[in-house]
């Protein structure tokens, strides 16, 4: 059953043409990640640092993501994600160049993650509003939990692979990620699908109509603010390269498996997804789910054996794909297709926050408190905001089916 519905997906060339591109993107930003991680930490020896890396990204990526939404609404979003996967790959082009030169210093890494992080603001909400417009209505939450599964696939491989390369060198990582780059590139500018320009105007309404959007419908309001504040917290991908190097005892290719095993379970979890999609209780499985990737954290966090935290790790992705699927596809289930770029930067800027923004939180706090500290705080805080969640947001705890207006009984 699982295979029927896999050719099914995929006998629809443009979306299986998107997907390839992902997949080949997000390897490469993976592969980028770990070795621009791993190189900052071998220039400065800095927690503070690593955590600057992600305030880098997240600031620009904050500022530009709601006018970015308004450009996928007006215009072809396909080209709007090549167009960040080509700035991308000049990035990686720019870090090659500089370690065979010897010009690599964290002034530099800090300066291309503010690209990194405007590329981000553009990439997300195009890709977010793409996937609707190549596969037929009924289709779409397999879709997501397709792509969901092909993008932690790059997770999986894109670190592994990253950090073994980066045992040859910087330079080797940074060649490959120009390369995969490339290849996404060239597979997005060939999608094809009906374009139609949007009517509504530039004005400064019509740029911010995606968070009142948001704002007036409280389910959507709560299941992302739901991931933001839960991943802010509990996110602890920024101290990685510590815990590899100071408290696991292990080298970069530690560190790309570390990196990669919230995507061994991301992907487990997709497939199940896949297979059984969620037909009841979706909003108390959300918010059992924040919990558990709570209390996986907090079990990384205090654990000093590597097998045990590649385990706590896997389980926190497991856990958070639960929410990826249940956020995009109720987000993409009550949007009308016009305002979907718009409403997709909304969800960016909550995705952005959670994971840039958290790691910076998570670098600043493990300056004060150190690695672990701060990683066993990250983890109370994320099963806490799930039982206040319960009741902040009661339209989301009743919630019983993806379609709109269905409670729990």
């Amino acid at each position: 059953m699982l295979l029927s519905h896999l050719r099914e997906l995929f006998a629809q060339t443009q979306f299986m043409r998107f997907w390839v591109s992902r997949l080949a993107g997000i390897m490469a930003n993976q592969m980028l990640m770990v070795a621009v991680g791993w190189h900052m930490y071998d220039i400065t020896a800095s927690a503070w640092d690593l955590g600057m890396v992600g305030l880098f990204q997240f600031v620009p990526a904050l500022v530009m993501t709601l006018p970015a939404g308004h450009v996928a609404d007006r215009l072809h979003r396909a080209r709007i994600f090549a167009t960040c996967m080509m700035a991308q790959a000049c990035v990686a082009a720019l870090l090659l160049w500089a370690t065979l030169t010897g010009h690599a210093s964290r002034e530099l890494i800090l300066g291309l993650s503010v690209v990194l992080g405007l590329a981000r603001a553009f990439q997300m909400p195009a890709q977010q509003a793409l996937t609707p417009l190549l596969v037929p209505r009924e289709m779409l939450q397999r879709a997501i939990a397709v792509s969901s599964s092909g993008m932690e696939m790059a997770v999986i491989s894109g670190p592994a692979l990253g950090g073994l390369l980066y045992t040859t060198g910087a330079s080797t990582v940074y060649t490959s990620c120009a390369a995969l780059m490339l290849l996404a590139f060239t597979l997005a500018v060939a999608i094809r699908y009906d374009f139609v320009p949007a009517r509504h105007s530039g004005s400064w309404r019509d740029v911010f109509a995606g968070l009142h959007f948001v704002w007036q419908r409280k389910v959507l309001l709560g299941a992302t603010s739901l991931d933001l504040f839960a991943v802010l917290l509990g996110g602890a991908t920024a101290l990685l390269p510590i815990y590899a190097k100071d408290i696991l005892h292990t080298g970069p290719v530690g560190l790309g498996l570390l990196r990669a095993a919230p995507a061994v379970g991301a992907l487990a979890m997709s497939l199940v997804l896949t297979r059984w999609p969620l037909d009841r209780k979706v909003g108390p499985r959300l918010l059992l789910a924040v919990g558990v990737f709570g209390l996986a954290t907090l079990v990384f966090g205090l654990s000093s054996s590597f097998w045990l935290s590649m385990l706590a790790l896997a389980v926190t992705g497991a856990a958070d794909n639960v929410s990826v699927v249940t956020r995009l596809t109720l987000t993409q289930l009550e949007t009308p297709d016009e305002m979907r770029g718009r409403v997709a930067a909304v969800n960016s800027i909550f995705i952005g926050a959670s994971n840039q923004l958290g790691e910076f939180e998570s670098g600043a706090t493990a300056a004060a408190f150190g690695a672990v500290g701060s990683v066993v705080l990250g983890g109370a805080g994320s099963m806490l905001i799930a039982v206040l969640w319960l009741r902040l947001f009661p339209e989301l705890a009743r919630r019983d089916r993806m379609d709109k207006g269905s409670s729990v009984v």
